[in-house]
Parts: C-alpha cells; sequence; structure tokens
C-alpha cells in the first residue's frame, strides 16, 4: 500500500483524497487499539501482584490488631452517622477463592471455605470477632467484566434488634 499521502487542492485548501482519509482512519484506530491492550496488559499485571499480595496473610500481633480493630471501628462510626446500615470493608479479586467465586455468586452453604489468604483472615476475624458482636458479613460479586463474575465484595452488616 502506497504510503504517501496524495494532497488535493480544493478551494485553495489542501485536501486528502478519500483513501488517504481511510488509511488516516484505520491508523487511528490501530493506535486506540494498541493503547487499549496496553492499559489492558498494565491492568492485568497489577491484578497479577495484588493476587500474590493478598495470597500471603498478615502477621497479626496484639498492636496490628488494636489497629486494625480502631480504623474498622472509626468506619463503621461514618457510616453508622451517615445512616448506613452496611460497609463495604473488602473488595479482592475472585481469584483468591479456589472456585472463583461461583459459591459466592450462587450464595451457596459454605461459600467461605473457598476463600484464600487474606480474605479468608478477614472471614476468620469477622467469624471470631465481629459476627459474637453482632456483625453480618455480606459477600457478593461486586463487578461483571465481559459478562463473567469479577471481584468480591464483603460488607459488614448491622441493624439493631432494639427499636
Amino acid at each position: 500500500m502506497d504510503t504517501q499521502t496524495t494532497t488535493v487542492t480544493l478551494a485553495s485548501e489542501p485536501f486528502m483524497s478519500a483513501d488517504d482519509l481511510a488509511a488516516y482512519s484505520a491508523r487511528m484506530r490501530a493506535a486506540k487499539a494498541l493503547k487499549e491492550l496496553e492499559g489492558q496488559d498494565r491492568a492485568a499485571l497489577a491484578r497479577e501482584e495484588l493476587v500474590k499480595q493478598l495470597s500471603v496473610p498478615i502477621p497479626v500481633t496484639p498492636e496490628k490488631l488494636h489497629e486494625i480493630t480502631q480504623r474498622l471501628l472509626d468506619k463503621l462510626r461514618i457510616a453508622a452517622e451517615q445512616g448506613q446500615k452496611e460497609l463495604l470493608v473488602m473488595r479482592f479479586p475472585n481469584l483468591m477463592c479456589t472456585d472463583k467465586g461461583r459459591a459466592i455468586n450462587n450464595a451457596e452453604a459454605g461459600w467461605a471455605e473457598t476463600l484464600t489468604g487474606r480474605p479468608r483472615q478477614a472471614y476468620e476475624f469477622w467469624r471470631d470477632r465481629l459476627h459474637p458482636a453482632g456483625y453480618g458479613l455480606k459477600a457478593m460479586i461486586v463487578d461483571w467484566p465481559d459478562g463473567m463474575p469479577g471481584d468480591v465484595g464483603f460488607f459488614l452488616t448491622w441493624e439493631s434488634t432494639r427499636h
């Protein structure tokens, strides 16, 4: 294909031919597609790094536990002041579930057994410390890239049993 641009002068203005305009449009589409692919590659690498990071549980010292609890309580207070009854406390790739989130998506009993790494650790924190204090936990798929289950969200819930 000839890459040389044909310029025609119309009314004293330089003007591209229809073939040149089509070639220019094709180059712009190719550049845009390449940019999108590069962005997807960067996103995929970031996601892989996040999965690696979340795969390793946090060592929990009494000090770390106090810090986590305090930060959580601060967020819960703010949410309650705003009249909310739930708070997204963790979002993670469905790859952190052994079944890629299938049991969570289908609200199956035993869905927590599919959790790995830090999500499993967060679930155990809820189970051992927050559930006895009356907090609920909802796990659900929170996005659907290309129609497929994506990230999982953990929502702490609360509602007073006193009226």
